[in-house]
């Protein structure tokens, strides 16, 4: 029951944050709830579906298509993320100051819910994967039926229950740090998925490790411990990077903050040309 408890909340646990993060950095957007519980509802079939094929998706491409499933959706998570964050550097000022008068005239949040959306589907669709498979693990290894159910259903309100929490939390953010906040959150955890990705790509056999371990933190905080945890679903945090990690999450850091900088700019640049041409 223990083994099945851990795995359901670590993978609620993430899933819940990222729906949490999403449902944040939409706050008073019309129809966020219609994206986000499409993602998730779309989610939820996907990993349904994997549970369908969960003996033969472990086997595919010479036994890595697992690693390479969860590269992937990590990677296209990514890439959302990014352009959610390139968005909000044009329009997350303009957003705050139209915050009080939300209603149904707001048609400046319709753009980036459908790529929040995506992030949740591909969201509950890893972890519900991998909640599939790990269970399916445990009950070949001789596991009982009923105590991975009882522990399972236990994860899965823990979880819930923390995303819940976090959610909450951002609520309290005044609006005029609401956005940045937000921004600093999906920038750390875009980060953090990267670093993941790479991970799984080494698993895979087709990135170096470029040092197997660079640093050891694990006396200090365990990645899995429940801080571990929270913090590597968070910022990415590892008690033990390869070097390819390190290296991928850097990257991802400089490219969304440049994206964002050129962005902004642009964005800047635009407003003052039509303050020019208006005066």
């Amino acid at each position: 029951m223990a083994g099945s408890a851990v795995i359901v909340f670590r993978e609620v646990l993430e899933a819940a944050l990222i729906v949490a993060i999403v449902l944040g950095a939409t706050r008073g957007v019309v129809g966020r709830g219609r994206w986000v519980g499409g993602g998730i509802a779309i989610g939820i079939l996907g990993a349904m579906v994997v549970a369908a094929f969960a003996n033969g998706l472990a086997n595919l491409l010479q036994g890595r298509g697992q690693e390479l499933f969860n590269a992937g959706v990590l990677l296209l998570a990514v890439a959302m993320l990014a352009w959610h964050n390139a968005w909000m550097a044009a329009h997350g000022r303009q957003m705050a100051d139209e915050m009080r008068r939300v209603g149904h005239d707001v048609k400046i949040g319709a753009r980036p819910l459908a790529a929040l959306g995506l992030v949740t589907a591909l969201a509950v669709l890893r972890e519900g994967s991998e909640t599939v498979l790990f269970l399916y693990s445990l009950a070949a290894s001789g596991g009982a039926w009923s105590q991975m159910m009882l522990g399972g259903a236990l994860g899965l309100v823990a979880g819930v229950l923390v995303g819940w929490l976090l959610y909450r939390g951002l609520l309290a953010i005044p609006i005029r740090y609401f956005f940045s906040a937000v921004s600093w959150m999906v920038l750390l955890l875009a980060c953090g998925l990267a670093a993941t990705a790479a991970g799984f790509l080494n698993q895979a056999g087709l990135l170096p490790s470029l040092g197997l371990q660079i640093w050891d933190t694990s006396g200090v905080l365990a990645q899995d411990s429940w801080l571990g945890m929270l913090l590597h679903i968070l910022i990415g945090y590892t008690d033990r990077p390869m070097g390819i990690q390190l290296l991928f999450y850097g990257a991802t850091l400089l490219i969304i903050l440049a994206l964002m900088r050129l962005v902004n700019g642009q964005t800047k640049a635009q407003g003052a040309e039509a303050s020019a041409t208006n005066s």
